[in-house]
């Protein structure tokens, strides 16, 4: 009697230990004791499930990996075409009278130019998506980040193509065609240096962090500086000879203002299909 009295003490103090260990997890790691028989549910990965890292501009490679080109493409372009841009930055601001003058530019040099316009395009479509991040970035959006991207840059492709054509369509019915060929000479010219002022805001963007609202700020004025050498232009081109300064207006609403409303609009109403 006295053995089984002391084998049945060892199991009870045993089944006691077990219990007390149980209860001590189940209250440390919050499992359920509701349940007469306690247990304990364990990862099988051995590990525990983390909240995910959440996204951040300054760590996307893709958006890495361009802003590295297009710095690459700016220091080529300062140092292979400083001529290009000296020219080009000559004959804009001259008088019309070095038309006659003008160097031609060869096919490397179009090509080039070309390149840049398509930097700028790059940069608009990151500060366009970079707003949108930052306005948008507690709404889920149905697309992913490098689709955005893409969508963005096909929007910016198309409205410059389209202002282009454009404007080559209503200065060939209005004007002569070498003043033609050479305004959309200075539209290239003034889109591509566009890109690269653009260029310093991006940056601070994605790594340096600062607010959207203070680099709108810069977006802004830069885009209405484009604008005022823009209406320079085509004013000492296409109007000075002429007293009626209402037509340059009406010019300037026309092919200007109304292409960066549609522009807006078209942003504004692609933004809200990401939602």
């Amino acid at each position: 009697m006295s053995a089984q009295k002391t084998i049945s003490n060892k199991e009870i103090s045993r089944d006691t230990i077990v219990l007390k260990r149980c209860d001590t997890l189940s209250t440390s790691q919050g499992l359920s004791s509701k349940d007469s028989t306690l247990y304990l549910e364990v990862d099988p990965s051995g590990g525990i499930v983390g909240n995910p890292i959440p996204y951040s501009i300054k760590g996307d490679n893709v958006i890495s990996a361009i802003l590295l080109a297009c710095f690459i493409l700016i220091l080529v372009s300062l140092s292979k075409a400083r001529r290009l841009i000296l020219r080009q930055t000559k004959s804009f601001f001259g008088s019309p009278g070095a038309l006659s003058t003008e160097l031609p530019e060869t096919t490397n040099e179009l090509r080039f130019q070309f390149i840049m316009l398509f930097q700028t395009c790059l940069m608009l479509t990151l500060l366009a998506y970079i707003y949108t991040q930052e306005f948008m970035g507690a709404t889920p959006l149905k697309l992913s980040h490098h689709l955005q991207m893409i969508i963005f840059l096909g929007i910016f492709i198309a409205y410059f193509a389209l202002k282009a054509l454009v404007y080559w369509g209503v200065n060939y019915v209005f004007f002569d065609p070498r003043s033609n060929v050479f305004w959309l000479k200075s539209l290239l010219y003034v889109f591509s240096m566009e890109g690269i002022a653009l260029f310093p805001l991006v940056v601070l963007h994605s790594y340096l962090g600062i607010s959207a609202y203070r680099g709108m700020f810069y977006l802004i004025f830069v885009i209405i500086l484009v604008r005022i050498l823009l209406f320079y232009k085509s004013y000492v081109m296409f109007f000075r000879q002429n007293a009626f300064h209402l037509q340059i207006i009406l010019y300037l609403c026309a092919l200007e203002i109304m292409p960066l409303l549609l522009l807006w609009g078209t942003l504004v109403k692609i933004i809200d299909c990401f939602r």
